[in-house]
């Protein structure tokens, strides 16, 4: 006999061997012992979660001469003749290549004869949400009144393109993806009957590739075991015919995109491109390993949600305590779009590049979760800079802030007087923290990184060290919005001088008033 592929030749016979579908084989079994068979089914779901396998089943289930409580007994001559598409009782139909009208009409016309042996005729028709609007229409009535020995099954990945007035007429069956666990049972089951030796940890890895399509998975894992003939599948092996990547590349990832290190990020590409990994893939699973960082950062029990070693759960956690919420959304987003821009995309590498280096310089884009990562990157330069203050050492490391090299910053403040500061500004800095707060939230978030200071004039000092920021507040509406706030609380108002201050040299003569003006207490004035 010739070779049959894996999906083929293991195909389940019965109700006990479909995986992952329970919800669905009690109901039908439960419809046969109870001799409560419906007219027509619609089975609903994904690619591979074994909807026409079922259908079949059903079918021979329903015409077995000796039905069991596993569904067909697969010995009596009906079975057989089933089983090897001797039977006229059981027409399998594709709708993607017989979608016209006249193709339903001769299906009309057969459902007329009764079957000859049996006691049901069944049609399965698959992909049916192909048919035509009149194909659908000619349908319709045969639906409606059925003969009593007509079965239909129509099977679907797409259930929204199905009229409704097919599916008012249906038993409507959703077949879920299957879990992972359950994939690779499966596949440890069929491998131990291929006499061939595969890790737990390598079955793991195809069982997660197949996203919930035991198909798919009998398929990579045929591919995986051609390769490799003859030895033992381990998890290396595995990522190599994927041209997968390891996790220990997206921890490496990680740690140049928390600490903004380009061209690491731009080297680690280039090495994934050297080595011929699918960068579209790439991209997806480093979504799915962010994924994972997300749920290790917002739950405390992550041993069933999170599918990875000891060690490699250890490297996540780490990552969550110096990386916020917002920051993982961003990356998410970011790569989420690139993954969908790169299956119509030629040049994938200069996309991925771009993209990287996005996530690299949070000032590109203006949204709220780049103004989150920004503020996170000058957290990580403030820590930086007492750090080689308590080392004695006054120089800066500027690439976390955006810079390419590091530069030596003086640190000379220029020193004021808090007798100095007028009143109006004096008040109005020690209840900054209450006029924040009666702003929007979105000037509320650009004022995070605000530095207070005064100038020669009299004027309060809003400084920012991002240009984006900077021109926010040079608008006069926001502007506005500062001083109305200040003037309802303190019952002053105030004159702004806003600055964008590039350099950090600029920013430290700035002195930082709210360290030298205490809160006082001010009577609201509404």
């Amino acid at each position: 006999m010739s070779y049959q592929a894996l999906y083929r030749k293991y195909r389940p016979t019965d109700f006990s061997s479909v995986k992952g579908q329970e919800h669905i084989v009690t109901t039908l079994m439960n419809q046969i012992r109870g001799d409560r068979i419906g007219h027509a089914y619609l089975f609903c779901g994904t690619r591979g979660t074994g909807k026409t396998t079922v259908a079949k089943i059903f079918a021979r289930a329903v015409n077995c001469e000796n039905p069991g409580p596993e569904g067909p007994c697969g010995e009596c001559a009906m079975c057989r003749a089933i089983e090897q598409q001797a039977s006229m009782n059981v027409v399998e139909i594709d709708a993607a290549s017989n979608n016209r009208v006249d193709d339903i009409r001769q299906v009309i016309d057969e459902v007329q004869y009764s079957p000859a042996e049996g006691r049901y005729k069944v049609y399965i028709i698959d992909e049916v949400h192909m048919l035509s609007v009149s194909a659908f229409n000619a349908l319709l009535k045969t639906l409606e009144e059925p003969p009593s020995y007509l079965i239909f099954i129509l099977a679907t990945t797409e259930a929204h393109k199905i009229p409704l007035t097919i599916l008012s007429r249906c038993q409507r069956y959703d077949f879920r993806r299957i879990g992972v666990e359950t994939i690779a049972e499966r596949l440890r089951e069929l491998l131990d009957r291929e006499n061939i030796e595969a890790e737990e940890r390598a079955l793991a890895y195809i069982a997660r590739q197949a996203d919930g399509a035991l198909r798919d998975g009998l398929s990579l894992l045929e591919q995986c075991i051609s390769f490799y003939f003859g030895q033992k599948l381990t998890y290396e092996n595995v990522l190599k015919v994927l041209g997968a990547v390891d996790n220990t590349v997206y921890h490496e990832l990680m740690e140049a995109l928390v600490h903004n290190k380009v061209e690491h990020v731009v080297e680690i590409v280039a090495r994934i491109v050297e080595q011929g990994k699918d960068l579209t893939q790439f991209v997806n699973e480093f979504v799915w390993y962010l994924r994972n960082l997300l749920v290790v950062k917002t739950t405390d029990e992550v041993g069933q949600l999170v599918d990875m070693s000891a060690e490699n759960l250890g490297e996540l956690e780490r990552y969550a305590e110096e990386i916020e919420l917002d920051m993982i959304f961003r990356y998410i987003r970011v790569l989420s779009t690139l993954a969908n821009e790169m299956k119509y995309g030629n040049n994938k590498r200069v996309m991925l590049e771009v993209a990287m280096i996005r996530l690299c310089r949070p000032q590109m884009e203006q949204d709220y979760e780049s103004l989150v990562n920004r503020l996170h990157n000058l957290e990580q330069v403030n820590e930086e800079l007492q750090e080689a203050m308590a080392s004695g050492s006054f120089t800066v490391a500027a690439e976390n802030a955006g810079g390419s090299s590091a530069a030596a910053v003086p640190m000379q403040k220029k020193e004021i007087r808090p007798e100095a500061v007028p009143d109006d500004v004096k008040d109005v800095v020690a209840n900054w923290k209450q006029i924040r707060n009666r702003v929007s939230p979105v000037t509320r978030t650009m004022l995070d990184e605000v530095r207070l200071s005064v100038s020669d004039s009299g004027m309060l000092i809003l400084a920012f060290s991002q240009a984006t920021t900077a021109e926010y507040f040079r608008k006069e509406d926001h502007q506005e919005e500062i001083i109305g706030a200040a003037a309802q609380l303190t019952g002053k108002e105030i004159q702004l001088d806003v600055r964008f201050v590039e350099s950090r040299r600029e920013r430290n003569t700035l002195p930082e008033l709210r360290n030298m003006i205490k809160n006082v207490e001010i009577e609201i004035l509404d």
